[in-house]
């Protein structure tokens, strides 16, 4: 960067805390101190709130920051979805054994992902809102959009109805809209956002290029993955509402830029000479000692002689440590297990550094959402060709040389697992006999795109246990222990949603607005088992 853009970075990160912790009109006016003027001029106002958004679709911190973020990523993130998705399992047991990882949801944990995915974003993206109604800068604000869209589908998904179309108005209490009207509301404004956006890459212009962490202001680039991000989105309703799936999907794939098809398109926050940061996940397994490996991805890694295993997760020879194809030995974690920490101290960690990317989206995402339109939709496509793209994509964005046509006919099945350790044991048969090879019933070979899908996603379980949902693939090992059995969780089903946090029923009128937003999902029931509008099968 230039000095210039060093400095309105810099200044950016300074401001950042205040927008967090006060109106900005209210921060006393200091002679040492950006006043909103100089701010505005320099774009940094501005600027500051996209960083805080980009900063915000996964949460990563700077040096200044400590632990705070990583510790808000882990009960965002890395003790649910990431657990449910079936990629990690923890050394440790909180709350004695009753939390995520056994199915009884802690409210503090669902409170911290809700403020993650939704409260945090909200307050940047008003700012730049505003600052486009003042100023008349669509092309900031169309980037505003898509990041709060990246934010606030992961809310929509996790809990179900959340305020949209009504945020941002200047309510004292925010309506909630149905999952249906969100949706439609989240593909109108990428469409709208992708329209500004084309139309300033077109010109040959930038935006927000000294703020941009992920793409450095290049337009093309944003309007790939809003495409792509509207492709994910589409296919989530393809059982709900499945005319509705195949417009936006056409949409995406029609749109002269496209989506994402190399592995330089994917979206990722990288640290750099100017930006510093920890991965959280490498954070957790390393200095926290508690990700690990779970059994779920084992079991598929080592029966299909996948060569992506060494590329997630380190080898590790110990007492209890099972054998790899290629010639390592790894050391999974159950599930749902009990145990307290140091059990699992000296087993399978996320091969990842703290200089290890955090990616949002990549382009193997993009092939088997396209090769499940195309099984589904004909005309989207040859599904097999695009199946087989998509795993090679994924080889190429973990450095692997493997060819495709080798690693098919060299698969086997996933096999079963069993895991021993000083104070537990564990058995998992095979989670199902699918081999990688394109053939069988449709029914089949979804499941063979999904698992595929399942093993590129790695390590964004967020996403993946979305997709778990949706289409019940992959097949899983269930956890050991269910503790949320009393609230009518099965070890087969699992969590289907966060419940809201308490506090959003305590006062009489958040109480109002709460059982309005209860009164709008389909069972209209807040529990961990209440089906989402899109989980369906």
């Amino acid at each position: 960067m230039k000095k210039i853009n060093q400095y309105k970075l810099l200044v950016a990160f300074c401001i950042l805390p205040c927008w967090a912790s006060c109106d900005y009109e209210e921060v006393n006016t200091n002679p040492y101190e950006v006043t909103d003027e100089e701010a505005n001029r320099d774009g940094v106002a501005v600027g500051g709130s996209i960083m805080s958004l980009a900063r915000q679709v996964f949460p990563v911190g700077t040096p200044a920051n400590k632990t705070d973020i990583i510790n808000e990523y882990q009960t965002s993130f890395n003790v649910s979805a990431d657990v449910w998705s079936g990629y990690f399992s923890q050394n440790n047991n909180w709350y004695s054994g009753s939390n995520h990882l056994t199915y009884y949801l802690q409210d503090d944990w669902t409170s911290s992902t809700y403020t993650s995915t939704y409260t945090k974003a909200y307050a940047s993206w008003k700012k730049i809102k505003e600052n486009a109604e003042e100023t008349g800068n669509m092309a900031n604000y169309a980037l505003a959009q898509i990041l709060k869209i990246s934010c606030w589908h992961k809310a929509l998904e996790t809990f179900g109805p959340i305020p949209y179309t009504y945020a941002g108005e200047g309510l004292l209490v925010v309506p909630y809209d149905t999952e249906q009207e969100v949706y439609t509301a989240m593909f109108n404004d990428l469409k709208s956002a992708i329209t500004e956006l084309t139309s300033l890459a077109n010109s040959g212009a930038k935006v927000m290029e000294d703020f941009d962490l992920v793409y450095a202001g290049d337009p093309v680039k944003w309007v790939k993955y809003a495409n792509s991000l509207m492709l994910r989105l589409a296919m989530r309703l393809k059982y709900c509402a499945p005319d509705m799936a195949k417009q936006w999907a056409h949409e995406a794939l029609n749109h002269s830029v496209g989506v994402m098809t190399a592995k330089d398109d994917e979206a990722k926050i990288s640290p750099n000479a100017n930006y510093a940061f920890d991965n959280n996940i490498a954070y957790l397994a390393s200095n926290y000692q508690e990700c690990r490996m779970g059994t779920s991805m084992y079991a598929y890694l080592q029966g299909y002689k996948d060569p992506r295993m060494s590329k997630y997760f380190t080898s590790i020879k110990q007492e209890n440590s099972l054998p790899g194809f290629d010639g390592n030995w790894y050391a999974p974690v159950p599930p749902g297990h009990t145990m307290g920490k140091g059990e699992y101290t000296d087993c399978s960690q996320p091969n990842m550094k703290g200089s290890t990317p955090t990616y949002w989206m990549r382009a193997s995402e993009m092939y088997f959402l396209r090769a499940e339109a195309a099984l589904e939709w004909p005309e989207f496509g040859n599904a097999e060709a695009l199946y087989k793209q998509g795993i090679q994509m994924s080889f190429d964005e973990n450095g692997v040389s493997t060819s495709v046509d080798s690693y098919i006919t060299g698969a086997g099945a996933p096999v079963f697992v069993r895991v021993q350790s000083p104070k537990n044991s564990y058995l998992a048969s095979e989670p199902t006999t699918a081999t990688p090879a394109f053939e069988g019933s449709q029914e089949e070979k979804l499941e063979k795109i999904m698992i595929q899908k399942w093993i590129a996603l790695y390590p964004n379980g967020q996403e993946a246990w979305t997709e778990w949902r949706r289409t019940g693939y992959p097949k899983l090992h269930q956890v050991q222990e269910n503790r949320g059995s009393a609230n009518g969780i099965t070890k087969d089903k699992g969590i289907r949603r966060m419940v809201y946090p308490i506090s959003f029923s305590q006062s009489a009128e958040d109480r109002a607005n709460y059982e309005d937003a209860i009164s709008k999902l389909k069972d209209k029931t807040d529990k961990a088992t209440s089906r989402l509008w899109w989980d369906c099968r």
